[in-house]
């Protein structure tokens, strides 16, 4: 027996909060009958519906992906654009993305179809780190490269404290490859990042997400998650929340 908020959000119909909000405004069925009180508990064969549509109950399944640059984070593209699901065809599952990597970046991307560990890993106060690799257009300054760590005034607010690590340096063609490491997950925020310092980013790829590598994967290239790695990621996850709360 599961919680119906949770049951919701695992198919991947909404959030947990939001499904609990669908639940108390009556948009949510049980066996025919309108549940409105959080709390309810159903078993696999309980009947679920959300806005009179049945949800399909599936296993939850994890996928690391080594996105290749040009292709969509999204289940469909309405210019008919390549996406990353597309790289999961056989699949029978729904997965959708957590997150988002940018059309022209490549790297680790995770796909699910469990709503509720998409919100978990996403959530901001859960701060999992994420590090890319950037090939930027001029030399950065070690005085530029400290407003990245201390935090950068972007347009939709300040980032957050970044580590950065100058991995090598073209004097020929005037550019630089930096390692940067972030929590958030912010609209094209590396690339944001690195233009508030004046160095367009002209190559862009997320080599790690918390302790995931792309070791061993070409780009178009996906795994499976293990057991034991889904359950390290969550816990990861839920012992940063608890050390900003204790902070905050």
């Amino acid at each position: 027996m599961e919680r119906l908020q949770k049951v919701i959000a695992r198919a991947g119909i909404a959030s947990r909060r939001k499904a609990e909000e669908l639940i108390i405004a009556g948009k949510v069925k049980v066996n025919g009958k309108m549940v409105t009180e959080l709390g309810v508990k159903v078993s696999p064969s309980d009947r679920v519906e959300v806005n009179e549509i049945p949800i399909e109950r599936e296993e939850p399944v994890y996928f690391l992906l080594y996105k290749p640059r040009g292709v969509i984070s999204s289940v469909s593209d309405d210019k008919g654009r390549k996406v990353v699901t597309d790289f999961f065809a056989d699949l029978k599952e729904r997965i959708f993305p957590i997150g988002r990597l940018d059309y022209d970046t490549s790297g680790l991307l995770l796909l699910t179809n469990d709503g509720e560990f998409a919100n978990l890993l996403m959530h901001p106060k859960n701060e999992i780190e994420k590090v890319y690799v950037a090939k930027v257009k001029g030399i950065p300054s070690k005085e530029n490269l400290k407003k990245l760590e201390k935090g950068i005034q972007l347009e939709d607010g300040k980032t957050a404290p970044a580590k950065t690590k100058v991995l090598s340096i073209d004097k020929k063609k005037q550019t630089a490859i930096v390692e940067l490491t972030i929590h958030e997950g912010r609209n094209r925020q590396v690339r944001r990042m690195f233009s508030a310092i004046g160095h367009d980013v002209l190559k862009l790829k997320r080599e790690r997400y918390a302790f995931l590598t792309l070791t061993g994967l070409r780009a178009g290239e996906g795994r499976e998650l293990t057991p034991h790695e889904v359950k390290q990621l969550r816990a990861a996850a839920l012992e940063n929340g608890n050390k900003k709360s204790k902070k905050g």
